[in-house]
Formats: C-alpha cells, sequence, structure tokens
C-alpha cells in the first residue's frame, strides 16, 4: 500500500494579506516590513488592489508591479518589501507548511539589533495581549525602521558596495541557526512526506497496485487567526496547511 499524505497539497501554506495602508518613510500609500527567508520560496497571487513588491538581491534591485491576476514569487534570499498602492489584498503561497510565517523570516533592521536571537526578537515582538491600537503602533514603528535599513542596503548595492547586503546576509543565517533542527522536522513531516508519498503512489501504480485509492479523503478549513499583525499587514492565518 503506497503512502497518503493527507496536508494541503504540496505542503504550502496559505495566508490572506491585506498590505498595510499606513503611509510610508518614502511617500507611498501603504507598504510592508522588508524581510528575507532564508529556506523558503513564496509566492504572490493577487485578488484585488495595485502595488508593487520591491526586491532586493545581490543582483540588484527590482520593482515588480502587482494587480489582480498577477502571480509572483521569489526564492531564498530575496529581501522583498510590499508597496500598497491601493486595497491591495493577496493570497500568499508559502513553501514548507507556512514556514515562513512560522519563523523563516528576518527584518531588516540595523545591524546591532541583529546580534543574537533575544535581542532580535525583542525588536519584533508585536505583544499579542496588548490594545489593537498598541499592536498596530508597535508594528508600524517596526515597519518603518526595517524601511531605513532597507533603504540603506540598496543604496550600497546600487553604488557598488556588497559589504552591507553580505553582512546582512550572516546576521540572518546566524540568527536562525540554531531554529534549523525544529525547521527540518517541520520539512520532514510536510514537503518530504508529501514528496515521498507521491513516489509511493508513483511505486503503486507502476505495480498494478492502486489500494490508495481508498484512502480517498476530503478536508476543508477556515482561518486559524483573523487580522493578525504580520510583517506586511493584517493577516488571516490558516491551520494545516
Amino acid at each position: 500500500m503506497s503512502a497518503t499524505y493527507d496536508g494541503f497539497p504540496a505542503a504550502v501554506g496559505v495566508s490572506w494579506l491585506r498590505v498595510y495602508d499606513w503611509p510610508t518613510l518614502d511617500g507611498r500609500p501603504g507598504g510592508g516590513t522588508p524581510h528575507l527567508h532564508l529556506t523558503c520560496s513564496e509566492g504572490y497571487v493577487v485578488t484585488a488592489g495595485r502595488g508593487a513588491v520591491q526586491t532586493l538581491t545581490t543582483s540588484g534591485y527590482q520593482e515588480t508591479p502587482l494587480e489582480p491576476g498577477t502571480v509572483a514569487w521569489f526564492t531564498p534570499g530575496t529581501i522583498h518589501r510590499l508597496i500598497n498602492d491601493g486595497g491591495l489584498e493577496i493570497t500568499v503561497v508559502m513553501q514548507n507548511s507556512g514556514l515562513p510565517e512560522a519563523g523563516d523570516a528576518v527584518l531588516t533592521l540595523p545591524q546591532d539589533l541583529l546580534t543574537d536571537t533575544g535581542t532580535y526578537a525583542d525588536a519584533v515582538r508585536v505583544p499579542a495581549d496588548a490594545p489593537e491600537a498598541e499592536q498596530a503602533e508597535v508594528a508600524r514603528a517596526r515597519r518603518d525602521l526595517a524601511t531605513r535599513r532597507f533603504q540603506e542596503l540598496r543604496k550600497a548595492t546600487e553604488s557598488g558596495d556588497p559589504e552591507p547586503l553580505a553582512a546582512f546576509q550572516r546576521a540572518a543565517a546566524a540568527l536562525v541557526r540554531p531554529r534549523l533542527d525544529a525547521w527540518e522536522q517541520r520539512w520532514r513531516a510536510g514537503a518530504h512526506a508529501a514528496t515521498t508519498a507521491t513516489e509511493a503512489q508513483f511505486n503503486a501504480l507502476r505495480a498494478e497496485d492502486e489500494r490508495h485509492l481508498a484512502a480517498a479523503r476530503v478536508a476543508a478549513t477556515g482561518p486559524a487567526a483573523r487580522g493578525r499583525f504580520g510583517m506586511c499587514g493584517r493577516l488571516d492565518v490558516y491551520p494545516g496547511s
């Protein structure tokens, strides 16, 4: 009997994002907090509004327009910043069972806030038990702090100085290193298990064994959390994806 993977297809995570409409430091109508992921690709399916995603890699800076129907994605190491020019709503598709929203993210904060996990955690924490207005204030201040560093990294990269971006990358890697064992367990239970199940099903069908079809099932869910203050906007987070 071949294995069956019961999680969301391909072990991706899904969330629904309304990008922050707080005006930005550089005069845009709204925008998210610049950050990168170290082990996960991420995709955007734009469902409403207009905007862009600004990206920075060692290859340089890029701005990709976003409008309903756009599907954009990027690989690990891409610093990305969402710009909301009006009503921007996105279904976010995340590799490795939603790991980007479960730890695989480092904000572009000043270097002195990236020195150790405790200092970084204090700098990015939005108090869940605080009144909503206070949470919004903290999230907005965090965004603006990261945006300033993003602009510095962009300026240095565009002027031909790769060291500030490289220093940020080194610091980000050091911050997540203590969590890699837990991340690997998530990957083994998710993406690795899904791929292994597919391989087993290929082998079973070649052997004229279709018994896994008898284990078919249907699942549905709703948001486990609504309106959470995320890195880029207000998030509806879905469990089991």
